[in-house]
């Protein structure tokens, strides 16, 4: 596509947003009604309609009666169609991919999981992504020729641009930067929207900042705990990704000068502690030997001593790393997700302690500290909050009470198969 065919479809795509904008937000109207509401002509108005329409973006619902063209038939009036997927977002975590399908109301109208060994090459991966998808469509009655765009959240820092970064050691291994390249173009070929790519965690902690606590927040600092450690920065109701893209490689922040070694190639990172396998492996090293996260959670339920103790600790370096982070920041949110965490809440109670403890030469400072509410397909939800910031509907969120939280929501229907 040269220079000037991008620049016309972008403003294509700009004039299709707002006309979907004018419908989302007034319900059905007629192509007179929709070309007065986003001052558009009536010739291109008629033109973009009767493109959503063929792609199944739109519908007709009824003739108008009142807005009769000469003496001839009633004008049609258009709305949304209620299947047709706006945004897809898509996380790829650890041994599983959650799908999420938003309408053009902003509303989940489809989203599901699937599992995968997590030694499979990423074209497999993608492969059972668009199995899952497929299984949504049936299921749900959903469609996805009118698709915006769609969200890929992955593992491991990225660039402004999209492009995958290696991280310390990872220099010498490609698999992951191949990995993000494959899916990026699987989905650009198989469907005709643009595709946005970020990491996973990111992505989780821009979806609690909008949707995740009473009101939305503008000011977060997010970090998820689980087989990795990834965390993302919200300022001014925009995701930061810092001048490289590293921004939130929380998990990398030296704990211990002396400590464990770290896949990175320092010693002592906070993923060295506070990660799911370290964990397991420090329970286990203490006498406790925990097979897996059910496991873990029964013994701390059952106040397993050594199960106790190896959790407080954990949840006391996070919250050390959390509290000099606020120290430099001013957060209002800090909030604390992934299996990990959902499965020990005790470590949220002690990081809040040790983070009050850390920010006592800041009196002024009361971030509110919490556990994230999302559910485990937070990352594909923040997927879909990067592609709607993207497509300016939500570039930089409203934080009060009547922000975008009350335009994304969940049907009742599928509130389990989110979670």
């Amino acid at each position: 596509m040269s220079e000037l065919e991008g620049a016309h479809a972008l403003v294509r795509r700009t004039h299709e947003e707002r006309i979907l904008r004018a419908l989302r937000e007034l319900g059905a109207l007629s192509r007179a009604e929709i070309s007065e509401r986003v001052a558009l002509s009536r010739t291109t108005t008629s033109e973009i309609t009767a493109d959503l329409i063929q792609r199944r973006a739109v519908i007709v619902v009824a003739p108008d009666a009142a807005e009769r063209v000469g003496r001839g038939r009633p004008a049609e009036r258009l709305a949304l169609d209620p299947g047709a997927g706006q945004v897809i977002g898509i996380d790829f975590s650890h041994g599983r991919v959650h799908a999420v399908v938003v309408d053009a109301s902003q509303q989940i109208i489809a989203a599901g999981v699937a599992d995968y060994d997590t030694d499979s090459a990423w074209s497999d991966r993608a492969d059972i992504a668009f199995a899952l998808l497929e299984r949504l469509k049936a299921q749900h009655d959903v469609h996805y020729g009118a698709l915006q765009g769609i969200g890929l959240g992955f593992p491991g820092p990225f660039s402004a641009s999209g492009a995958r970064l290696a991280l310390g050691r990872d220099q010498r291994d490609t698999s992951a930067v191949d990995g993000a390249r494959e899916l990026l173009k699987r989905f650009t070929e198989r469907f005709a929207a643009p595709v946005h790519i970020d990491n996973n965690a990111r992505l989780a902690g821009l979806a609690e900042a909008i949707w995740g606590g009473q009101t939305a927040s503008s000011s977060l600092l997010y970090l998820r705990l689980s087989h990795g450690l990834g965390g993302g920065l919200v300022l001014g109701g925009a995701l930061e990704t810092g001048a490289s893209g590293y921004a939130g490689e929380i998990g990398h922040i030296t704990v211990t000068v002396d400590g464990l070694s770290c896949r990175c190639g320092k010693r002592g990172c906070l993923e060295t502690i506070a990660s799911i396998p370290a964990a397991l492996a420090e329970c286990a090293r203490r006498g406790a030997p925990i097979a897996d996260l059910d496991a873990l959670r029964s013994a701390a339920d059952n106040g397993d001593p050594i199960v106790t103790a190896v959790l407080r600790e954990i949840g006391a370096a996070v919250g050390r790393v959390l509290g000099g982070l606020a120290t430099a920041l001013d957060p209002a949110e800090i909030v604390i997700g992934g299996p990990l965490a959902l499965a020990a809440p005790m470590i949220v109670d002690q990081a809040r302690a040790s983070i009050a403890y850390e920010l006592l030469p800041i009196p002024q400072a009361e971030p509110t500290v919490r556990a994230a509410t999302l559910g485990s397909d937070d990352g594909a939800r923040g997927a879909v909050a990067a592609v709607l910031r993207r497509s300016s509907l939500l570039e930089r969120y409203d934080s009060s009470p009547a922000s975008a939280r009350t335009d994304f929501t969940t049907p009742d229907s599928l509130q389990r198969s989110t979670t």
